[in-house]
């Protein structure tokens, strides 16, 4: 490495962050297509040619935007379910959805992880293959493992994937229908910090916990 590289090294990395934070701002305001590159070099006070130099196209700077905001939101909330394997199902299924949520409707710096993981999922891109193998897959089958546990022999292989996304709706409700809920039921403030997320984890829990006690037995044989 040469003496011109090692001192211009620290200016480029911190070019690319600016990039990347206004680039997850802009994308999560407009959206991928309406996103453009000058509102974000503008946000980011770097000139044009910086996409280019940083990530090859507005594409790859997408792509980029969200591994490093899922990268982020998983430093902050760990998903770790080897160091819950004595837990009771009951309490996984708790700390399973309160950490959802607060990777969804964290206000933090970033806090436009949520918003761009609720605009894929309505607006996908060609990055969401990616996104669910390496983030929502996951995510799904150690709730499916906690959901199977607390079925015990109840519930064969569609119903239980039903199960996981009636919980995963549950929690998205609160990220989509913000503008509805603020209206509906302002004085809710479910998701005002960390002590509304926690009440909004103990219900959907405990509502979840409710249905899936009086869920009945599959008839013999239904079980896939």
């Amino acid at each position: 490495m040469t003496v011109s590289e090692i001192i211009h090294k620290p200016l480029s990395e911190e070019t690319r962050e600016r990039l990347l934070y206004a680039a997850g701002e802009v994308f999560a305001e407009h959206g991928f297509r309406s996103a453009t590159v000058r509102e974000i070099c503008r946000r980011a006070k770097v000139n044009l040619a910086s996409v280019n130099y940083h990530f090859s196209s507005k594409e790859e700077l997408y792509t980029a935007v969200l591994d490093y905001a899922y990268q982020q939101a998983s430093r902050k909330y760990p998903h770790e379910p080897k160091k819950d394997i004595n837990k009771p199902p009951e309490h996984l299924l708790y700390d399973f959805i309160r950490n959802f949520l607060l990777r969804i409707l964290d206000e933090g710096r970033p806090a436009w992880y949520g918003k761009l993981m609720a605009r894929e999922i309505v607006e996908p891109t060609g990055a969401l293959e990616r996104i669910i193998d390496t983030g929502i897959r996951p995510l799904h089958e150690h709730l499916a493992s906690i959901v199977r546990t607390l079925l015990g022999n109840r519930g064969n292989k569609e119903e239980i994937s039903r199960c996981i996304l009636s919980i995963i709706g549950q929690c998205l409700f609160y990220r989509h229908g913000r503008p509805i809920i603020s209206r509906l039921y302002p004085g809710l403030h479910c998701e005002n910090g960390i002590a509304g997320i926690d009440r909004t984890a103990a219900h959907i829990t405990e509502f979840t916990l409710s249905a899936l006690k009086n869920f009945p037995k599959s008839p013999a044989g239904s079980r896939r």
